[in-house]
């Protein structure tokens, strides 16, 4: 490499990291500011591009955020003055310099990311469109990133999140934390999209590797600030005990060469401590409240995991007994796919196929289940058809590690089976 591409990757080494730690933080601060998602979105791509420019010849700058939101206000007001639907909005454009002078002077960015996830939560939109917008908004996710993880196309995926983002201009929904009874009824609707970035980056639909450590982060401290704002919500601090459980055995869900390693066989003294004391702590007095929900369910199910010193000594009659109650308050295929796995660690593999069976059609695209499928066939002693699910579930993989991981299971079943 010579000494102009090797300074081109290093900017592009030094951007990417900043977008890593720092993009819903942005542009939440800029959607605060220009009032439209869109336009917060498009200024901070003219920032980024101009740093690739700009950052070569000088380096980065001191403090890169604030670098990139002063360039992106920049553009957010030549675009007011150039732009026919943007006409008369001479306040817009003086708050904008206003703001651009108090970050020449190295003010504090405020983190306007709480607004931010309960705009896109709004009950104005679909369900889907509010998880999409927060995966693409806070997250940081491309459209493509966003379709593969809902099973949609590109194409598909941009009009929803354009009409997203269309209805909370047209109906003016305003970009805050809504108060009194308003902030109760959309709590539910936040813990899932939390819940959703987080599954996104610990489970990614796309890559080298499985994890995206900066969502999982992300939508940790998402949970924090809502846990925070509910101090007597169960399931606020059920949802949170649930990502710090799952988040602090990461270290052991990638071997030496980066590939995918199951639960079963993690080296459990990679796991964090610390972060797993505090997350059985949170869902102990979660549940002490009487108001049990699915997060503190999923959560205590961590917590057994997290307690258990070996896998053999795991309190599988216990999971089960949660996965069969978290049934009752969300009867969907994907929780009786974790019964049937935990059910296998006690009735045996057959058990759990059939439990499984019948979703086949419900889970025709799902991954996981056909993986777990596949495991509990060759477990129970059917390699052809374990071989046929692993084929299935290499069909629908598209991360490196994972692809990796079931390619080699597959061949033990294959080469058990005698091929």
């Amino acid at each position: 490499m010579n000494g102009e591409a090797a300074v081109d990757a290093d900017i592009r080494a030094a951007l990417a990291g900043v977008v890593a730690r720092d993009h819903g933080r942005l542009l939440a601060a800029l959607i605060g500011r220009v009032g439209d998602f869109q336009l917060a979105e498009d200024c901070l791509q003219v920032a980024l591009e101009r740093a690739l420019v700009h950052w070569r010849g000088s380096g980065p700058p001191d403090d890169p955020r604030a670098w990139l939101l002063r360039v992106a206000h920049r553009a957010a007001i030549d675009r007011f003055r150039r732009d026919a639907r943007f006409r008369d909005r001479e306040r817009e454009i003086a708050a904008l310099a206003e703001a651009e002078s108090a970050l020449a002077e190295r003010a504090e960015i405020p983190d306007d990311r709480l607004r931010l996830i309960f705009t896109c939560c709004h009950p104005a939109l679909e369900p889907k469109a509010r998880v999409a917008l927060t995966l693409r908004t806070l997250g940081g996710l491309t459209t493509e990133e966003i379709a593969r993880a809902f099973l949609d196309k590109p194409a598909t995926m941009g009009q929803r999140l354009a009409r997203a983002k269309g209805k909370i201009r047209a109906a003016g929904i305003a970009y805050a934390v809504p108060e009194g009874p308003e902030l109760a009824a959309r709590l539910s609707s936040v813990l899932d999209v939390i819940y959703l970035v987080f599954n996104e980056g610990y489970a990614a639909t796309e890559g080298a590797v499985q994890l995206r450590i900066d969502l999982c982060e992300e939508a940790i401290y998402l949970a924090r600030l809502v846990a925070g704002m509910f101090p007597d919500e169960p399931e606020a601090a059920g949802t949170l005990a649930l990502l710090l459980l799952t988040h602090a055995r990461r270290a052991a869900r990638l071997g030496a060469e980066g590939g995918y390693v199951p639960l079963a066989e993690q080296d459990r003294g990679l796991w964090e401590g610390e972060m797993m004391a505090e997350g059985a702590a949170l869902v102990e007095a979660a549940l002490g409240r009487g108001r049990i929900g699915r997060f503190q369910i999923q959560g205590a199910i961590a917590a057994l995991h997290c307690e258990a010193a070996t896998a053999a000594a795991t309190d599988w009659p216990q999971i089960v007994a949660l996965y069969r109650l978290l049934l009752q308050i969300d009867p969907s295929p994907v929780v009786r796919v974790n019964l049937a796995v935990a059910l296998a660690e006690t009735a045996g593999p057959a058990a759990a196929l059939r439990e499984m069976a019948g979703l086949d059609a419900a889970l025709v695209a799902y991954q996981p289940f056909h993986a777990a499928r596949a495991e509990l066939l060759a477990r129970a002693g059917d390699r052809t058809g374990a071989v046929a699910a692993y084929d299935r579930a290499l069909s629908l993989t598209r991360v490196r590690s994972e692809r990796a991981f079931l390619t080699a299971r597959r061949a033990m079943a294959a080469a058990d089976r005698g091929q």
